[in-house]
Protein backbone atom coordinates (compact mmCIF):
# COMPACT_ATOMS: atom_id res chain seq x y z
CA UNK A 1 0.00 0.00 0.00
CA UNK A 2 3.19 2.59 0.86
CA UNK A 3 3.51 2.70 -3.49
CA UNK A 4 -0.24 3.66 -3.62
CA UNK A 5 0.34 6.41 -1.03
CA UNK A 6 3.37 7.87 -2.55
CA UNK A 7 0.86 7.55 -6.08
CA UNK A 8 -1.47 9.61 -4.36
CA UNK A 9 0.41 12.72 -2.21
CA UNK A 10 3.75 12.49 -4.37
CA UNK A 11 3.29 11.64 -8.15
CA UNK A 12 0.02 13.18 -9.13
CA UNK A 13 0.09 16.47 -7.57
CA UNK A 14 3.12 17.23 -9.15
CA UNK A 15 1.92 15.99 -12.60
CA UNK A 16 -0.86 18.28 -11.75
CA UNK A 17 1.21 20.90 -10.41
CA UNK A 18 3.36 20.76 -13.51
CA UNK A 19 0.94 20.08 -16.20
CA UNK A 20 -1.01 23.45 -14.55
CA UNK A 21 2.24 25.45 -15.33
CA UNK A 22 3.11 23.99 -18.60
CA UNK A 23 -0.28 25.14 -19.79
CA UNK A 24 -0.04 28.36 -18.97
CA UNK A 25 3.23 28.91 -20.11
CA UNK A 26 2.57 27.55 -23.22
CA UNK A 27 -0.99 29.23 -23.52
CA UNK A 28 1.22 32.44 -23.56
CA UNK A 29 2.57 31.83 -26.68
CA UNK A 30 -0.51 30.24 -28.17
CA UNK A 31 -2.16 33.37 -27.51
CA UNK A 32 0.09 36.21 -28.90
CA UNK A 33 0.85 33.86 -31.51
CA UNK A 34 -2.44 33.58 -32.74
CA UNK A 35 -2.86 37.50 -32.25
CA UNK A 36 0.24 38.11 -34.27
CA UNK A 37 -1.46 35.32 -37.30
CA UNK A 38 1.23 32.76 -37.17
CA UNK A 39 -0.39 29.82 -37.42
CA UNK A 40 -0.15 27.08 -34.64
CA UNK A 41 -0.21 23.63 -35.73
CA UNK A 42 0.28 21.61 -32.34
CA UNK A 43 -0.09 22.22 -28.45
CA UNK A 44 1.29 19.77 -26.53
CA UNK A 45 1.41 19.27 -22.11
CA UNK A 46 4.21 16.53 -23.02
CA UNK A 47 6.88 15.08 -24.70
CA UNK A 48 7.19 12.13 -27.01
CA UNK A 49 4.26 9.88 -28.26
CA UNK A 50 0.56 11.11 -28.32
CA UNK A 51 -1.38 9.43 -25.28
CA UNK A 52 -4.94 11.57 -26.38
CA UNK A 53 -5.78 14.63 -27.93
CA UNK A 54 -8.36 16.58 -30.61
CA UNK A 55 -7.70 19.00 -33.34
CA UNK A 56 -9.76 22.23 -33.42
CA UNK A 57 -11.03 24.31 -36.41
CA UNK A 58 -7.74 26.39 -36.76
CA UNK A 59 -6.22 23.41 -37.22
CA UNK A 60 -4.18 23.56 -34.03
CA UNK A 61 -3.68 19.50 -32.91
CA UNK A 62 -4.22 20.27 -28.84
CA UNK A 63 -2.93 17.26 -27.06
CA UNK A 64 -1.31 15.33 -23.86
CA UNK A 65 2.25 13.71 -24.75
CA UNK A 66 3.42 10.50 -22.85
CA UNK A 67 6.67 12.30 -20.86
CA UNK A 68 5.03 14.41 -18.92
CA UNK A 69 8.25 17.01 -18.93
CA UNK A 70 7.25 19.89 -19.97
CA UNK A 71 5.56 21.24 -23.38
CA UNK A 72 5.74 23.18 -26.51
CA UNK A 73 3.89 24.79 -28.93
CA UNK A 74 4.57 23.81 -33.14
CA UNK A 75 4.13 27.09 -35.45
CA UNK A 76 3.83 26.56 -39.40
CA UNK A 77 7.32 26.10 -39.95
CA UNK A 78 8.99 24.46 -37.44
CA UNK A 79 11.09 21.37 -38.09
CA UNK A 80 9.89 19.80 -34.64
CA UNK A 81 9.08 20.36 -31.22
CA UNK A 82 12.66 22.38 -30.33
CA UNK A 83 11.38 25.09 -33.52
CA UNK A 84 14.04 24.29 -35.57
CA UNK A 85 12.91 25.74 -39.11
CA UNK A 86 14.49 22.94 -41.29
CA UNK A 87 11.25 23.04 -43.15
CA UNK A 88 10.12 26.60 -43.46
CA UNK A 89 11.77 26.81 -47.07
CA UNK A 90 9.41 24.21 -48.21
CA UNK A 91 6.65 26.22 -47.55
CA UNK A 92 4.24 28.11 -50.17
CA UNK A 93 4.41 32.04 -50.05
CA UNK A 94 0.74 31.99 -48.96
CA UNK A 95 1.92 29.87 -45.94
CA UNK A 96 5.08 32.09 -45.14
CA UNK A 97 2.75 34.53 -44.36
CA UNK A 98 1.39 32.42 -41.17
CA UNK A 99 5.11 30.64 -40.68
CA UNK A 100 7.10 32.04 -37.30
CA UNK A 101 9.91 31.89 -39.56
CA UNK A 102 8.68 34.48 -41.31
CA UNK A 103 7.41 37.51 -39.06
CA UNK A 104 8.71 40.25 -38.34
CA UNK A 105 11.16 40.62 -35.23
CA UNK A 106 8.96 42.41 -33.02
CA UNK A 107 6.42 39.74 -33.46
CA UNK A 108 8.85 36.96 -32.46
CA UNK A 109 9.69 39.14 -29.84
CA UNK A 110 6.54 39.53 -28.24
CA UNK A 111 5.80 35.77 -28.71
CA UNK A 112 9.20 34.87 -26.83
CA UNK A 113 7.97 37.24 -23.74
CA UNK A 114 4.36 35.72 -24.00
CA UNK A 115 5.13 32.86 -22.09
CA UNK A 116 7.55 33.71 -19.18
CA UNK A 117 4.36 36.82 -19.25
CA UNK A 118 1.78 34.12 -18.85
CA UNK A 119 3.73 32.97 -16.02
CA UNK A 120 4.13 35.93 -14.06
CA UNK A 121 0.56 36.68 -14.44
CA UNK A 122 -0.29 33.50 -13.21
CA UNK A 123 1.60 34.05 -9.76
CA UNK A 124 -0.21 37.39 -9.77
CA UNK A 125 -3.64 36.27 -9.97
CA UNK A 126 -2.67 33.38 -7.40
CA UNK A 127 -1.26 35.61 -4.62
CA UNK A 128 -4.11 37.93 -5.22
CA UNK A 129 -6.62 35.65 -5.26
CA UNK A 130 -5.40 34.69 -2.00
CA UNK A 131 -4.93 38.10 -0.36
CA UNK A 132 -8.40 38.66 -1.77
CA UNK A 133 -10.26 36.04 -0.76
CA UNK A 134 -8.97 34.57 2.48
CA UNK A 135 -7.25 37.91 3.83
CA UNK A 136 -3.62 38.68 4.10
CA UNK A 137 -1.87 38.26 7.14
CA UNK A 138 1.60 39.70 7.37
CA UNK A 139 3.88 38.79 10.93
CA UNK A 140 5.53 41.20 12.18
CA UNK A 141 9.26 40.64 12.53
CA UNK A 142 9.20 40.39 16.17
CA UNK A 143 11.05 37.47 18.00
CA UNK A 144 7.97 35.83 19.55
CA UNK A 145 9.70 32.41 21.52
CA UNK A 146 13.90 31.97 20.74
CA UNK A 147 14.67 28.39 20.14
CA UNK A 148 16.76 26.60 23.25
CA UNK A 149 20.36 26.21 21.70
CA UNK A 150 20.01 27.69 18.39
CA UNK A 151 21.80 30.05 16.97
CA UNK A 152 19.74 33.32 18.33
CA UNK A 153 20.03 31.94 21.92
CA UNK A 154 23.57 31.76 21.75
CA UNK A 155 23.58 35.15 20.39
CA UNK A 156 21.35 36.63 22.77
CA UNK A 157 18.11 37.41 21.40
CA UNK A 158 15.25 37.80 23.40
CA UNK A 159 11.46 37.82 22.68
CA UNK A 160 10.02 40.75 21.86
CA UNK A 161 12.96 42.19 19.56
CA UNK A 162 12.13 43.52 16.52
CA UNK A 163 14.45 42.69 13.62
CA UNK A 164 15.11 45.73 11.48
CA UNK A 165 17.46 44.68 9.11
CA UNK A 166 19.15 41.63 8.26
CA UNK A 167 22.82 42.05 6.33
CA UNK A 168 21.77 45.36 5.52
CA UNK A 169 18.60 44.58 4.10
CA UNK A 170 15.82 46.06 5.77
CA UNK A 171 12.93 43.50 7.26
CA UNK A 172 9.38 44.40 7.31
CA UNK A 173 7.95 41.13 7.83
CA UNK A 174 8.93 37.57 9.69
CA UNK A 175 8.44 35.94 6.31
CA UNK A 176 11.70 38.29 5.06
CA UNK A 177 13.79 36.67 8.40
CA UNK A 178 13.68 32.97 7.29
CA UNK A 179 14.23 34.59 3.10
CA UNK A 180 17.14 36.85 4.36
CA UNK A 181 19.03 34.12 6.48
CA UNK A 182 18.64 31.42 3.81
CA UNK A 183 20.43 34.25 1.54
CA UNK A 184 23.26 34.57 3.42
CA UNK A 185 25.55 32.60 1.97
CA UNK A 186 28.40 32.26 4.59
CA UNK A 187 26.22 31.34 7.49
CA UNK A 188 27.44 35.11 9.33
CA UNK A 189 24.74 37.02 9.92
CA UNK A 190 24.17 40.57 10.63
CA UNK A 191 21.18 41.81 12.41
CA UNK A 192 20.23 45.16 13.69
CA UNK A 193 17.57 45.32 15.85
CA UNK A 194 14.89 47.10 18.42
CA UNK A 195 14.88 46.52 21.94
CA UNK A 196 13.26 48.70 24.66
CA UNK A 197 12.99 51.40 22.15
CA UNK A 198 16.78 51.26 21.43
CA UNK A 199 18.53 50.07 18.65
CA UNK A 200 21.16 47.21 18.96
CA UNK A 201 23.51 45.03 16.61
CA UNK A 202 23.99 41.18 16.30
CA UNK A 203 27.04 39.60 14.69
CA UNK A 204 26.99 35.59 14.75
CA UNK A 205 26.84 32.06 12.50
CA UNK A 206 23.47 30.53 12.01
CA UNK A 207 23.44 27.01 12.76
CA UNK A 208 21.83 24.32 11.00
CA UNK A 209 18.45 23.32 12.15
CA UNK A 210 17.41 19.38 11.18
CA UNK A 211 14.73 19.09 8.67
CA UNK A 212 12.07 17.62 10.37
CA UNK A 213 12.57 20.38 12.99
CA UNK A 214 12.67 23.49 10.66
CA UNK A 215 9.38 23.40 9.47
CA UNK A 216 10.51 24.20 5.64
CA UNK A 217 11.33 21.13 3.10
CA UNK A 218 12.41 18.76 5.46
CA UNK A 219 16.01 19.65 4.56
CA UNK A 220 18.29 21.07 6.82
CA UNK A 221 18.71 24.77 6.94
CA UNK A 222 20.73 27.28 8.42
CA UNK A 223 18.56 29.16 10.68
CA UNK A 224 17.92 31.99 13.20
CA UNK A 225 16.26 29.70 15.59
CA UNK A 226 13.26 32.10 16.47
CA UNK A 227 9.37 31.76 15.73
CA UNK A 228 7.10 34.59 15.13
CA UNK A 229 4.61 35.47 17.24
CA UNK A 230 1.65 33.47 18.37
CA UNK A 231 -1.55 33.40 15.52
CA UNK A 232 -3.51 35.13 18.52
CA UNK A 233 -1.46 37.84 18.39
CA UNK A 234 -1.75 38.67 14.97
CA UNK A 235 -5.26 39.46 12.88
CA UNK A 236 -5.88 39.24 9.35
CA UNK A 237 -6.86 41.99 7.06
CA UNK A 238 -10.01 42.12 4.38
CA UNK A 239 -8.29 43.95 1.45
CA UNK A 240 -9.73 45.21 -1.68
CA UNK A 241 -8.99 43.76 -5.30
CA UNK A 242 -7.05 46.54 -6.19
CA UNK A 243 -4.86 46.45 -2.99
CA UNK A 244 -4.92 42.79 -3.28
CA UNK A 245 -3.87 43.23 -7.02
CA UNK A 246 -1.04 45.02 -6.10
CA UNK A 247 0.34 42.96 -3.41
CA UNK A 248 0.37 40.09 -5.84
CA UNK A 249 2.39 41.75 -8.19
CA UNK A 250 4.80 42.86 -5.35
CA UNK A 251 5.23 39.34 -3.82
CA UNK A 252 5.94 38.11 -7.35
CA UNK A 253 9.02 40.67 -7.89
CA UNK A 254 9.81 40.03 -4.34
CA UNK A 255 10.42 36.31 -4.79
CA UNK A 256 12.36 37.64 -8.43
CA UNK A 257 14.66 39.90 -6.61
CA UNK A 258 15.47 37.07 -4.00
CA UNK A 259 16.14 34.24 -6.28
CA UNK A 260 18.04 36.82 -9.02
CA UNK A 261 20.39 37.29 -5.25
CA UNK A 262 20.55 33.57 -5.22
CA UNK A 263 21.91 33.01 -8.66
CA UNK A 264 24.85 35.96 -8.19
CA UNK A 265 25.83 34.22 -5.31
CA UNK A 266 26.43 31.04 -7.02
CA UNK A 267 27.78 32.69 -10.05
CA UNK A 268 29.99 35.18 -7.76
CA UNK A 269 31.04 32.04 -5.91
CA UNK A 270 29.96 33.45 -2.59
CA UNK A 271 27.48 30.13 -2.21
CA UNK A 272 27.34 26.61 -3.23
CA UNK A 273 25.29 25.06 -5.98
CA UNK A 274 24.18 22.51 -3.87
CA UNK A 275 20.46 24.56 -3.58
CA UNK A 276 20.12 24.28 -7.11
CA UNK A 277 17.20 21.19 -7.48
CA UNK A 278 15.22 19.48 -10.52
CA UNK A 279 12.04 17.73 -11.45
CA UNK A 280 12.70 15.36 -8.57
CA UNK A 281 13.38 18.09 -5.47
CA UNK A 282 9.41 19.73 -6.81
CA UNK A 283 8.14 16.45 -6.67
CA UNK A 284 9.60 15.87 -3.70
CA UNK A 285 8.16 19.37 -2.13
CA UNK A 286 5.03 18.87 -3.66
CA UNK A 287 4.24 15.67 -1.87
CA UNK A 288 5.33 16.95 1.44
CA UNK A 289 2.78 19.57 0.84
CA UNK A 290 0.19 17.64 -0.34
CA UNK A 291 0.92 15.35 2.46
CA UNK A 292 0.91 17.84 5.46
CA UNK A 293 -0.38 21.23 4.43
CA UNK A 294 -3.71 22.14 2.36
CA UNK A 295 -4.98 23.62 -0.81
CA UNK A 296 -3.95 26.85 -0.18
CA UNK A 297 -0.47 26.21 0.78
CA UNK A 298 -0.39 23.79 -2.40
CA UNK A 299 -1.61 26.71 -4.52
CA UNK A 300 0.86 29.24 -3.43
CA UNK A 301 3.98 26.92 -3.80
CA UNK A 302 2.27 26.70 -7.39
CA UNK A 303 2.72 30.16 -7.52
CA UNK A 304 6.25 30.60 -6.65
CA UNK A 305 6.79 28.01 -9.23
CA UNK A 306 5.20 29.74 -11.52
CA UNK A 307 7.91 33.07 -10.82
CA UNK A 308 10.74 30.99 -11.09
CA UNK A 309 9.78 29.10 -14.68
CA UNK A 310 9.05 32.49 -15.95
CA UNK A 311 12.29 33.78 -14.15
CA UNK A 312 14.40 31.12 -15.57
CA UNK A 313 12.99 31.06 -19.33
CA UNK A 314 14.06 34.85 -19.19
CA UNK A 315 17.47 33.74 -18.50
CA UNK A 316 19.66 34.46 -21.74
CA UNK A 317 20.46 31.17 -22.67
CA UNK A 318 20.00 29.85 -26.00
CA UNK A 319 17.08 27.75 -26.54
CA UNK A 320 15.26 29.49 -23.33
CA UNK A 321 12.55 32.30 -24.25
CA UNK A 322 15.35 34.47 -22.89
CA UNK A 323 17.91 33.70 -25.45
CA UNK A 324 15.39 34.20 -27.90
CA UNK A 325 14.65 37.71 -26.70
CA UNK A 326 18.55 38.95 -27.33
CA UNK A 327 18.77 37.38 -31.01
CA UNK A 328 15.21 39.31 -31.62
CA UNK A 329 16.09 42.52 -29.95
CA UNK A 330 19.67 42.43 -32.13
CA UNK A 331 17.40 42.00 -35.13
CA UNK A 332 15.21 44.73 -34.36
CA UNK A 333 18.15 47.23 -33.52
CA UNK A 334 20.73 46.20 -36.39
CA UNK A 335 17.71 45.66 -38.80
CA UNK A 336 18.91 42.39 -40.30
CA UNK A 337 18.15 39.15 -39.63
CA UNK A 338 21.29 37.09 -37.56
CA UNK A 339 22.77 33.90 -39.77
CA UNK A 340 21.44 31.08 -39.69
CA UNK A 341 24.91 29.34 -39.05
CA UNK A 342 25.31 31.21 -36.19
CA UNK A 343 21.99 30.91 -34.93
CA UNK A 344 21.82 26.97 -34.85
CA UNK A 345 25.68 27.64 -33.26
CA UNK A 346 24.05 28.97 -30.34
CA UNK A 347 20.85 26.89 -29.92
CA UNK A 348 23.37 23.78 -29.60
CA UNK A 349 25.23 25.82 -26.89
CA UNK A 350 22.55 26.47 -25.05
CA UNK A 351 20.83 23.00 -25.54
CA UNK A 352 24.12 21.78 -23.90
CA UNK A 353 24.27 24.08 -21.52
CA UNK A 354 20.50 23.16 -20.35
CA UNK A 355 20.99 19.33 -20.34
CA UNK A 356 24.61 19.51 -18.48
CA UNK A 357 22.29 22.23 -15.90
CA UNK A 358 19.63 19.57 -15.76
CA UNK A 359 21.82 16.36 -15.15
CA UNK A 360 23.72 18.51 -12.11
CA UNK A 361 20.49 19.63 -10.77
CA UNK A 362 19.36 15.95 -10.96
CA UNK A 363 23.01 14.79 -9.17
CA UNK A 364 21.71 17.06 -6.31
CA UNK A 365 18.00 15.79 -6.32
CA UNK A 366 19.33 11.97 -5.61
CA UNK A 367 22.37 13.06 -3.00
CA UNK A 368 20.02 15.16 -1.41
CA UNK A 369 17.20 12.14 -0.90
CA UNK A 370 20.13 9.74 0.21
CA UNK A 371 21.26 12.20 3.02
CA UNK A 372 16.99 12.07 3.79
CA UNK A 373 16.51 8.27 3.74
CA UNK A 374 19.66 7.72 5.69
CA UNK A 375 19.86 10.71 8.17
Amino acid sequence: MEWLVNLVYYVIPFLILLGILVFVHELGHFIVARFCGVKVEAFSIGFGKKLFGFTDSHGTNWKISAIPLGGYCQFLGDEDASSTTGSADKLSEEDKKYAFDFQKPWKKLLIALAGPGANYLFAILVFSSVFYFIGRVDFPPVVGEVIAGGAAEKAGLKAGDRILEINGQKISSFDDIAKEAALTPDRHIQLLLERDGKEQKFSFDLYEIPGEQNGFDNQPRPMLGIRSVTTTEVMYKNIGLLQALKDGAYESWRLTEMTIRGVGQMISGQRGAEDVGGIIRIAEMSGDISKKSGFVDFIIFMALLSVNLGLINLFPIPVLDGGHVVIYVLEIITGREMNANVKNLLFKIGLFLIIALMVFATYNDFARLIRRWFA
